[in-house]
């Protein structure tokens, strides 16, 4: 078990971890299926499988022309008329993902112990408008849109750990947390960085709405609120 009290800074994904994407993009969609009685997890692993292959060919594509890219390929792989209306409000639709219920809470508790920040693979409006949902301030905030490039590459944690660092806080002060193995936990791992994988789809089958991909994490939990009370035992046995 590690010491999560020993960090200065958590760094976060954002969509998956903090913002409950899934159901986000399920409630989007769910009118236009043609078959009320689809499984919306079909849409969701082709919306997983469609996505990555945006973000890798194009890494400079704002994130919003990736969904509407994405959703247009999702009609494709399952038959159903095109629909550029749909398209865009599926390309407008990341800004108003809910956050997991545990969210707010979890994060109003990390922040009087930690500097927190946001590595996320979408663009700078988008995520102005989660960050309002989200209630509470980050130090740092790296976007798609900010570095040109997608995670899993490395230009979302080389731009946080040179902004960190000016904070004075070294990469071995920096826990990531993130529910993507593909885009977190494997190069989290590659660039030193102690892990937390959260399982939010824990008790589901598949892996939803990113890529399979097996990594070992430092720390697996299912939700933040179970981070938040690892983090609270921790502190009541040193008695802080």
């Amino acid at each position: 078990m590690i010491d999560i009290t020993r960090f200065k800074a958590i760094t976060f994904d954002c969509y998956g971890t903090l913002i409950d994407w899934e159901t986000g993009i399920a409630d989007t969609v769910r009118p236009w299926l043609p078959d009320p009685a689809m499984p919306i997890d079909l849409v969701i692993s082709a919306f997983a499988l469609m996505q990555a292959r945006h973000q890798q060919v194009r890494p400079a594509l704002l994130y919003p022309e990736v969904l509407r890219r994405t959703w247009r390929d999702v009609e494709g792989t399952f038959g159903w008329p095109h629909d550029e209306a749909r398209g865009r409000a599926f390309a407008a639709s990341a800004g108003d993902w809910p956050p997991f219920p545990d969210t707010v809470a979890s994060l109003r508790h990390l922040r009087r112990f930690f500097r927190l920040a946001i590595l996320s693979n979408v663009d700078n409006a988008s995520l102005a408008r989660t960050l309002r949902l989200l209630e509470v301030p980050f130090d740092l905030t790296v976007t798609a849109e900010d570095v040109g490039a997608y995670k899993p590459d490395a230009p979302h944690f080389e731009r946080a750990f040179a902004a960190l660092a000016g904070m004075g806080i070294a990469r071995g002060d920096i826990l990531h947390v993130a529910q993507s193995k593909h885009h977190d936990v494997v190069p989290g791992r590659r660039h030193g960085l102690t892990t937390v994988w959260v399982n939010r789809r824990h008790g589901r089958p598949g892996s939803g709405a990113t890529l399979a991909t097996e990594a070992e994490p430092d720390l697996t939990v299912t939700s933040l609120a179970e981070l938040v009370a690892l983090h609270t035992e921790r502190c009541a046995a040193a008695g802080r």
